[in-house]
């Protein structure tokens, strides 16, 4: 059985994230190509239905509570506060990924600061 990667972009944007502060972060955080899931917190999935329409992409809306305790690269006080976790992007991609995922890279902010991304690569 042939075993397909689980690359996620894991999202973090502040209400009001325009679709083109969602792109910026996902280019910059290495760009969608070869993405196969979205990954954010449930309370802001629908935000990222824009994201995910114009990429053809399924949504991953995660449960805080499995954030709480998902180390990062990136540490954010502030969330770490809110969500027990340094980066709210960059846990969402871990654990929607799966197990024994791992980074590409720590997130990237969008170039109006409203959005982060980071893209996690899971075992398949």
């Amino acid at each position: 059985m042939e075993h397909h990667p689980m690359i996620v972009a894991g999202f973090g944007f502040r209400s009001g994230a325009t679709l083109a502060a969602l792109q910026d972060a996902l280019a910059k955080a290495g760009g969608p190509e070869g993405v196969t899931h979205l990954a954010v917190l449930a309370t802001k999935a629908e935000g990222l239905a824009p994201l995910a329409g114009a990429l053809g992409l399924p949504v991953l809306a995660l449960e805080p509570e499995v954030l709480h305790g998902v180390p990062t690269p990136t540490k954010s006080d502030r969330v770490q506060t809110l969500f027990g976790t340094g980066s709210v992007a960059e846990a969402a991609a871990l654990v929607a990924a799966g197990p024994d995922a791992r980074l590409r890279g720590a997130r990237a902010v969008s170039g109006d600061g409203m959005a982060t991304a980071a893209i996690a690569e899971g075992a398949g």
